[in-house]
Protein backbone atom coordinates (compact mmCIF):
# COMPACT_ATOMS: atom_id res chain seq x y z
CA UNK A 1 0.00 0.00 0.00
CA UNK A 2 1.14 3.48 -0.91
CA UNK A 3 2.53 5.39 2.08
CA UNK A 4 0.73 8.65 1.59
CA UNK A 5 2.53 11.26 3.59
CA UNK A 6 5.73 9.92 2.37
CA UNK A 7 7.17 12.80 0.04
CA UNK A 8 8.66 10.28 -2.43
CA UNK A 9 5.49 8.24 -2.59
CA UNK A 10 3.41 11.41 -2.89
CA UNK A 11 6.30 12.37 -6.25
CA UNK A 12 5.65 9.08 -8.17
CA UNK A 13 2.10 8.93 -7.76
CA UNK A 14 2.05 11.89 -9.15
CA UNK A 15 4.15 11.06 -11.65
CA UNK A 16 2.39 8.14 -12.82
CA UNK A 17 -0.83 10.35 -12.98
CA UNK A 18 0.94 13.46 -14.91
CA UNK A 19 -0.59 15.62 -11.90
CA UNK A 20 0.78 18.82 -10.76
CA UNK A 21 -0.45 20.44 -7.46
CA UNK A 22 -3.50 22.72 -8.24
CA UNK A 23 -3.28 26.21 -6.50
CA UNK A 24 -6.95 27.30 -7.75
CA UNK A 25 -7.83 24.13 -5.48
CA UNK A 26 -5.66 25.28 -2.19
CA UNK A 27 -3.96 21.18 -2.68
CA UNK A 28 -1.83 21.03 0.04
CA UNK A 29 -0.99 17.30 0.95
CA UNK A 30 -0.46 16.26 4.75
CA UNK A 31 3.02 14.27 4.93
CA UNK A 32 3.16 14.31 8.73
CA UNK A 33 1.32 11.10 10.57
CA UNK A 34 1.01 12.41 13.49
CA UNK A 35 -0.82 15.14 12.33
CA UNK A 36 -2.81 13.58 10.81
CA UNK A 37 -3.42 10.89 13.77
CA UNK A 38 -4.62 13.88 15.88
CA UNK A 39 -6.90 15.23 13.42
CA UNK A 40 -8.50 11.85 13.51
CA UNK A 41 -8.47 11.74 17.13
CA UNK A 42 -9.85 15.20 17.47
CA UNK A 43 -12.76 14.17 14.97
CA UNK A 44 -13.79 11.67 17.80
CA UNK A 45 -15.14 9.07 15.23
CA UNK A 46 -16.82 6.57 16.49
CA UNK A 47 -16.98 2.76 15.01
CA UNK A 48 -21.06 3.53 14.74
CA UNK A 49 -20.27 6.70 12.72
CA UNK A 50 -20.53 8.00 9.35
CA UNK A 51 -18.30 10.81 8.08
CA UNK A 52 -18.40 13.46 5.46
CA UNK A 53 -15.14 14.92 3.90
CA UNK A 54 -14.34 17.60 1.70
CA UNK A 55 -11.72 17.66 -0.51
CA UNK A 56 -9.97 14.45 0.17
CA UNK A 57 -6.81 15.44 -2.19
CA UNK A 58 -5.03 11.95 -2.58
CA UNK A 59 -6.72 10.35 0.15
CA UNK A 60 -4.56 10.61 3.01
CA UNK A 61 -7.09 11.85 5.77
CA UNK A 62 -10.14 9.51 4.36
CA UNK A 63 -7.79 6.54 5.02
CA UNK A 64 -7.55 7.28 8.56
CA UNK A 65 -11.18 8.37 8.49
CA UNK A 66 -12.29 5.09 7.01
CA UNK A 67 -10.34 3.23 9.17
CA UNK A 68 -12.60 4.45 12.68
CA UNK A 69 -15.51 4.93 11.02
CA UNK A 70 -18.44 2.62 9.89
CA UNK A 71 -18.38 4.60 6.56
CA UNK A 72 -16.47 7.85 4.78
CA UNK A 73 -18.20 10.08 2.01
CA UNK A 74 -15.86 12.42 0.58
CA UNK A 75 -16.33 15.02 -2.21
CA UNK A 76 -13.38 16.17 -4.76
CA UNK A 77 -14.36 18.40 -6.74
CA UNK A 78 -10.87 17.51 -8.92
CA UNK A 79 -11.52 15.39 -11.65
CA UNK A 80 -8.39 14.89 -12.45
CA UNK A 81 -7.64 13.25 -8.69
CA UNK A 82 -10.86 10.51 -9.27
CA UNK A 83 -8.20 7.49 -10.90
CA UNK A 84 -5.70 8.52 -8.11
CA UNK A 85 -8.10 7.87 -5.44
CA UNK A 86 -9.94 4.89 -6.80
CA UNK A 87 -6.15 3.34 -6.27
CA UNK A 88 -5.02 4.79 -2.96
CA UNK A 89 -8.23 4.13 -1.17
CA UNK A 90 -9.16 0.59 -3.54
CA UNK A 91 -8.46 -1.47 -0.12
CA UNK A 92 -10.82 0.44 2.03
CA UNK A 93 -14.56 -0.92 1.35
CA UNK A 94 -16.38 2.07 3.21
CA UNK A 95 -15.63 5.33 1.39
CA UNK A 96 -18.14 6.54 -0.89
CA UNK A 97 -16.67 8.75 -3.27
CA UNK A 98 -18.47 11.93 -4.95
CA UNK A 99 -16.90 13.76 -8.16
CA UNK A 100 -18.62 17.53 -7.29
CA UNK A 101 -18.24 20.82 -6.24
CA UNK A 102 -19.32 20.70 -2.73
CA UNK A 103 -20.64 24.53 -2.71
CA UNK A 104 -22.62 23.45 -5.45
CA UNK A 105 -23.54 20.30 -3.67
CA UNK A 106 -27.20 19.41 -2.84
CA UNK A 107 -26.81 17.76 0.78
CA UNK A 108 -29.57 15.58 0.26
CA UNK A 109 -27.78 13.48 -2.15
CA UNK A 110 -24.62 12.36 0.01
CA UNK A 111 -27.03 9.39 1.16
CA UNK A 112 -26.63 9.71 5.10
CA UNK A 113 -30.08 8.69 6.25
CA UNK A 114 -31.71 10.45 9.56
CA UNK A 115 -30.92 7.81 11.83
CA UNK A 116 -27.22 8.06 11.70
CA UNK A 117 -24.42 9.24 14.00
CA UNK A 118 -22.70 12.24 11.31
CA UNK A 119 -19.27 13.89 11.80
CA UNK A 120 -17.99 15.71 9.67
CA UNK A 121 -13.63 15.75 8.81
CA UNK A 122 -11.20 17.57 6.49
CA UNK A 123 -8.40 19.39 5.53
CA UNK A 124 -10.02 22.00 3.54
CA UNK A 125 -8.95 24.40 0.67
CA UNK A 126 -7.81 27.76 2.23
CA UNK A 127 -9.89 29.48 -0.58
CA UNK A 128 -12.86 28.04 0.22
CA UNK A 129 -12.76 27.46 3.66
CA UNK A 130 -15.07 30.14 5.13
CA UNK A 131 -18.43 29.57 2.34
CA UNK A 132 -17.41 25.34 2.97
CA UNK A 133 -18.33 26.04 6.81
CA UNK A 134 -21.43 28.56 6.74
CA UNK A 135 -22.82 25.88 4.03
CA UNK A 136 -22.98 23.34 6.76
CA UNK A 137 -24.00 25.53 9.77
CA UNK A 138 -26.32 26.60 7.98
CA UNK A 139 -27.58 23.30 6.43
CA UNK A 140 -29.92 20.46 7.73
CA UNK A 141 -27.24 17.88 8.10
CA UNK A 142 -27.31 16.60 11.37
CA UNK A 143 -23.75 16.15 12.36
CA UNK A 144 -22.88 16.21 15.77
CA UNK A 145 -19.12 17.39 15.52
CA UNK A 146 -17.44 19.00 12.16
CA UNK A 147 -13.41 18.96 12.76
CA UNK A 148 -11.12 21.10 10.15
CA UNK A 149 -8.00 21.56 8.99
CA UNK A 150 -7.94 25.41 8.43
CA UNK A 151 -5.43 28.63 7.83
CA UNK A 152 -4.25 29.54 11.43
CA UNK A 153 -5.96 32.86 10.96
CA UNK A 154 -9.13 31.36 9.78
CA UNK A 155 -8.84 29.13 13.32
CA UNK A 156 -7.95 32.57 15.39
CA UNK A 157 -11.07 34.03 13.51
CA UNK A 158 -13.64 31.52 14.52
CA UNK A 159 -12.44 31.18 18.17
CA UNK A 160 -11.82 34.94 18.92
CA UNK A 161 -13.29 36.81 21.59
CA UNK A 162 -15.44 40.35 21.51
CA UNK A 163 -12.73 43.11 21.36
CA UNK A 164 -9.85 41.35 19.83
CA UNK A 165 -8.07 41.86 16.40
CA UNK A 166 -9.67 37.97 14.91
CA UNK A 167 -13.11 38.45 16.03
CA UNK A 168 -15.37 39.72 13.26
CA UNK A 169 -18.44 38.72 11.19
CA UNK A 170 -17.66 35.10 10.76
CA UNK A 171 -17.04 34.74 14.52
CA UNK A 172 -20.47 35.94 15.22
CA UNK A 173 -21.94 34.14 12.44
CA UNK A 174 -20.25 30.45 13.04
CA UNK A 175 -21.37 30.86 16.84
CA UNK A 176 -25.02 31.73 15.94
CA UNK A 177 -25.02 28.12 14.70
CA UNK A 178 -22.15 26.17 16.88
CA UNK A 179 -19.63 26.34 19.83
CA UNK A 180 -15.83 26.49 18.39
CA UNK A 181 -12.91 24.85 20.34
CA UNK A 182 -9.29 25.16 18.76
CA UNK A 183 -7.71 21.88 19.33
CA UNK A 184 -4.09 22.83 17.79
CA UNK A 185 -1.86 24.17 15.48
CA UNK A 186 -0.26 22.54 12.34
CA UNK A 187 3.22 24.24 11.12
CA UNK A 188 3.59 24.37 7.35
CA UNK A 189 6.38 21.46 7.36
CA UNK A 190 3.19 19.12 8.09
CA UNK A 191 1.99 19.64 4.01
CA UNK A 192 3.77 19.20 0.85
CA UNK A 193 3.35 21.43 -0.79
CA UNK A 194 4.64 23.73 2.12
CA UNK A 195 2.38 26.37 2.10
CA UNK A 196 3.51 29.96 3.02
CA UNK A 197 1.41 30.24 6.42
CA UNK A 198 0.79 27.64 9.41
CA UNK A 199 -2.59 26.07 9.98
CA UNK A 200 -4.52 24.76 13.40
CA UNK A 201 -7.66 22.25 13.87
CA UNK A 202 -10.11 23.54 14.95
CA UNK A 203 -13.52 21.83 15.98
CA UNK A 204 -17.18 22.83 16.04
CA UNK A 205 -20.47 21.52 17.09
CA UNK A 206 -23.44 22.46 16.46
CA UNK A 207 -26.28 23.44 18.93
CA UNK A 208 -29.45 25.61 19.24
CA UNK A 209 -28.79 29.09 17.48
CA UNK A 210 -26.91 30.68 20.34
CA UNK A 211 -29.10 33.88 20.17
CA UNK A 212 -32.90 34.74 18.98
CA UNK A 213 -33.59 37.41 16.43
CA UNK A 214 -36.54 37.48 15.58
CA UNK A 215 -35.34 38.08 12.19
CA UNK A 216 -32.37 35.99 11.00
CA UNK A 217 -32.36 38.41 7.83
CA UNK A 218 -32.18 41.63 9.54
CA UNK A 219 -29.56 40.17 12.24
CA UNK A 220 -27.17 38.79 9.79
CA UNK A 221 -27.09 42.13 8.27
CA UNK A 222 -26.59 43.75 10.81
CA UNK A 223 -23.44 42.09 11.70
CA UNK A 224 -22.20 42.23 8.58
CA UNK A 225 -22.47 46.13 9.05
CA UNK A 226 -20.88 46.61 11.81
CA UNK A 227 -17.71 44.84 10.62
CA UNK A 228 -17.60 46.80 7.10
CA UNK A 229 -15.15 49.42 7.99
CA UNK A 230 -13.58 48.58 11.78
CA UNK A 231 -12.35 51.87 12.31
CA UNK A 232 -15.52 53.55 12.22
CA UNK A 233 -18.20 53.60 14.76
CA UNK A 234 -21.04 51.17 15.12
CA UNK A 235 -23.61 53.78 13.81
CA UNK A 236 -21.42 54.90 10.76
CA UNK A 237 -20.94 51.51 10.02
CA UNK A 238 -24.42 50.05 9.60
CA UNK A 239 -25.81 54.10 8.25
CA UNK A 240 -24.97 53.30 4.49
CA UNK A 241 -24.92 49.52 4.67
CA UNK A 242 -28.28 48.88 5.90
CA UNK A 243 -31.75 50.19 4.54
CA UNK A 244 -32.66 51.82 7.42
CA UNK A 245 -31.97 55.57 7.86
CA UNK A 246 -29.83 57.01 10.49
CA UNK A 247 -32.29 57.94 13.10
CA UNK A 248 -33.95 54.80 12.72
CA UNK A 249 -30.96 52.74 14.27
CA UNK A 250 -30.02 55.06 16.35
CA UNK A 251 -33.35 54.46 18.19
CA UNK A 252 -33.28 50.89 17.53
CA UNK A 253 -29.51 51.04 19.41
CA UNK A 254 -30.78 53.15 22.38
CA UNK A 255 -33.89 50.53 22.71
CA UNK A 256 -30.77 47.57 22.82
CA UNK A 257 -28.60 50.51 25.48
CA UNK A 258 -26.08 50.35 23.51
CA UNK A 259 -23.75 53.12 22.91
CA UNK A 260 -23.52 54.19 19.06
CA UNK A 261 -20.21 55.47 19.04
CA UNK A 262 -19.02 52.09 20.31
CA UNK A 263 -17.25 49.79 17.30
CA UNK A 264 -19.08 46.59 16.14
CA UNK A 265 -16.35 44.40 17.37
CA UNK A 266 -16.90 45.11 20.99
CA UNK A 267 -20.57 43.71 20.67
CA UNK A 268 -21.61 40.27 21.31
CA UNK A 269 -23.72 38.33 19.12
CA UNK A 270 -26.48 39.21 21.91
CA UNK A 271 -25.99 42.50 21.29
CA UNK A 272 -26.18 42.22 17.87
CA UNK A 273 -29.88 39.94 18.11
CA UNK A 274 -30.70 42.97 20.34
CA UNK A 275 -30.35 45.52 17.76
CA UNK A 276 -31.62 43.24 15.14
CA UNK A 277 -34.85 42.74 17.07
CA UNK A 278 -35.17 46.53 17.46
CA UNK A 279 -34.75 47.18 13.48
CA UNK A 280 -37.73 44.03 13.39
CA UNK A 281 -39.85 46.40 15.16
CA UNK A 282 -39.49 49.17 12.83
CA UNK A 283 -40.75 47.34 9.94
Amino acid sequence: MIKLTSPSEIDSLMRRYDLRFHKRFGQNFLIDDNVLNRIADAAEILPTDAVLEIGPGIGTLTRALSERAKKVTTVEIDTRLIPVLNETLSEYNNIKLINEDFLRLDLSDLGFSSDESIKVAANLPYYVTTPIIMKLLESDLSAERMTFLVQKEVGERLSASPGTKAYGSLTVAARFYADCEKCFDVPASAFMPKPRVDSTVIALTKRPAAYAPADKKIFFTIVKAAFSNRRKTLINSLTGNTPYDRDTLLTALSQASIDPGIRGERLTGEDFAAIADGLADTE
